[in-house]
């Protein structure tokens, strides 16, 4: 296994180690409940524009296989808990059975896959990184557009559920192919 950016600084010692492992997660889905905020609704789809889907795979490429689908996890749990973290201050268990529920969801195993690709080395190129980030929004958009087909169907969830996002991602792949490779170039010097 490749170090990630996380454990860079990461302590030697198990105790340290997990406490900086639990604090970098907890600092994390703060960072993807305020990503959230970042919200555009569009009148047409019950899905809105955020910043999630940037922050979460960012985040996870920075913090490896486990740590970043843990980070998801503990998000997911506070917005169950009824913490305003969801898209436009959104809480509950009603979330998470409505209509953006497979997008959320789809964050788990989106951001085990893009650590697991950071873990083998794929932020430090910029090709490799688009491929990784590519990766993790197809899991993102399989399992969003999948669960959004239930309310829609299949056609209508693909129309308002996909393609008015692509645009907006390919920037979002763009700029982690930029800053990820960069980072490292800086780490190395």
């Amino acid at each position: 296994m490749i170090p990630t950016y996380a454990d860079l600084l990461r302590p030697a010692s198990r105790r340290a180690g997990l406490l900086y492992d639990l604090s970098m997660m907890v600092v994390g889905s703060w960072l993807i409940a305020l990503s959230a905020q970042i919200t555009i609704p569009l009148p047409f789809s019950p899905v809105p524009i955020t910043g999630q889907t940037f922050a979460v795979l960012f985040l996870a490429m920075m913090l490896g296989s486990r740590r970043g689908a843990g980070t998801i996890l503990l998000y997911l749990g506070q917005g169950l808990m009824g913490w305003p973290v969801f898209a436009g201050g959104g809480a509950g268990p009603a979330v998470l059975m409505g209509p953006t529920a497979g997008y959320l969801l789809g964050f788990v195993p989106a951001a085990f896959l893009a650590g697991w690709l950071a873990e083998k080395g794929w932020d430090r190129h910029p090709f490799l990184t688009i491929l990784a980030m590519i990766a993790g929004n197809s899991v993102i958009y399989l399992l969003g557009v999948g669960w959004l087909s239930h309310f829609l169907g299949l056609q209508q969830a693909i129309m308002v559920g996909l393609f008015p996002f692509l645009l907006g991602d390919l920037f979002k792949i763009i700029l982690a192919a930029w800053l990820l490779p960069l980072g490292w170039k800086w780490v190395q010097r």
